[in-house]
């Protein structure tokens, strides 16, 4: 939450800054009873709330964990254990970790100066672009960039990171998320693939055709997740793929 609040706050400031509406009005109808409406200040603001999800998803370090966390419970074969709530709660938790020196950029150079009255909309919007542009460059394949420049029309590689459009930065981060996602859940397979390879040997040789190897298998990957203490590998090893930003 401490991401998404500066990044709300900056998309509702300009609405409050239009202070020529009230935000709620109180009208006398002709039977002498009061109607309520909400002015479209309020509507903005609502409607602004409805990308945080977008944001989420394409701006943030939570692509990726939550694929990767996809990608390990079917490496182990534990079906829906964890459930999908428990690895969204551990993604976000873990987003929130990764972003926080983000988030505390935003806050200390755009969200505090513009409350604090001290710097107008504009530029704390572009104060606030600069710590998420500069994670997300930082993650950024250069080929996956190239991709989506010329698909908007560039023919040369950008000699600036401020010259990249946002629209573009943002498509060839969550492709390049969605690949370092899939390599990290491939390296993460090969240990579980090697132990039902193994059981599946071991079966077929005592010519056990018609047990399960998955049934077998499963309890051996669990011991082996648990004693090389898994979750813990897996979560440092996610926060340590993210580049730091300049």
């Amino acid at each position: 939450m401490r991401l998404l609040l500066p990044l709300l706050l900056l998309l509702a400031a300009p609405l409050a800054d239009a202070a020529g509406l009230p935000a709620v009005t109180l009208e006398t109808t002709a039977g002498g009873g009061t109607q309520y409406s909400v002015s479209l200040q309020i509507l903005a603001a609502m409607t602004a709330l409805t990308f945080l999800p977008a944001i989420l998803l394409s701006m943030t370090s939570f692509t990726r964990i939550v694929i990767v966390m996809g990608l390990l419970r079917q490496a182990l074969g534990t079906g829906q254990t964890p459930s999908n709530q428990i690895l969204i709660g551990l993604s976000l938790f873990l987003t929130m970790f990764i972003m926080a020196p983000v988030a505390a950029r935003i806050h200390d150079t755009a969200v505090k100066p513009y409350m604090d009255g001290q710097m107008a909309f504009a530029p704390a919007l572009a104060n606030a672009e600069k710590p998420l542009r500069s994670f997300m460059l930082a993650q950024t394949r250069e080929a996956d960039l190239m991709t989506f420049a010329k698909l908007s029309g560039r023919d040369k590689p950008y000699e600036k990171p401020e010259q990249v459009p946002f629209t573009v930065l943002a498509a060839s981060f969550i492709t390049s998320e969605l690949t370092t996602a899939f390599q990290i859940g491939f390296l993460l397979f090969i240990p579980f693939v090697v132990i039902d390879l193994v059981v599946s040997s071991v079966l077929m040789s005592l010519g056990m055709m018609m047990l399960s190897p998955m049934l077998i298998s499963l309890p051996f990957k669990l011991m082996l997740f648990v004693l090389v203490d898994g979750w813990s590998l897996t979560m440092s090893m996610l926060a340590a793929s993210f580049k730091a930003a300049s």
